[in-house]
C-alpha cells in the first residue's frame, strides 16, 4: 500500500517562501499512472486543491489564487514532489495535505500545517 509522507510546513512571515515535500513509500511502487498534488485546509474552511502533476509526464495544474506565486515538481527517483511557495500571504495559512490518485486508488498523507503571519 502507498503511504504518503509530507512535511515541510512552519511559520513565516508575509512575503516568504516555504518548499513542502511528499515523499512517497516503498520506494518501488510503480507512480506513473498517479498524479499527486496537494490540497489545503484552513480553519473553518472545505479542502480545496492547490495543485497536481502527473508523475508521468509532468503536467502541472493550479488553483488561480496559486498560479505565479507556487511551483510544484516531482522527482521520480526519489518518489518524492514538491511543492515550492514563495510570496506567501496570510490568507495561504492552512494545514496542506498530500494526496496521490489514480482511477483506481486515493491515497492521504497526514499534513503539514503552514502558518503565514501579516
Amino acid at each position: 500500500e502507498l503511504q504518503l509522507v509530507d512535511s515541510g510546513g512552519g511559520l513565516v512571515q508575509a512575503g516568504g517562501s516555504l518548499r513542502l515535500s511528499c515523499k512517497a513509500s516503498p520506494s518501488g511502487f510503480t507512480f506513473d499512472d498517479y498524479a499527486i498534488g496537494w490540497f489545503r485546509q484552513a480553519p473553518g474552511k472545505e479542502k480545496k486543491g492547490v495543485a497536481c502533476i502527473s508523475m508521468r509526464d509532468g503536467t502541472a495544474f493550479y488553483e488561480d489564487s496559486v498560479k505565479g506565486r507556487f511551483t510544484i515538481s516531482k522527482d521520480n527517483a526519489k518518489s518524492t514532489v514538491y511543492l515550492q511557495m514563495n510570496s506567501l500571504k496570510p490568507e495561504d495559512t492552512a494545514v496542506y495535505y498530500c494526496n496521490a490518485n489514480n482511477p483506481r486508488m486515493n491515497y492521504w498523507g497526514k499534513g503539514t500545517l503552514v502558518t503565514v503571519s501579516s
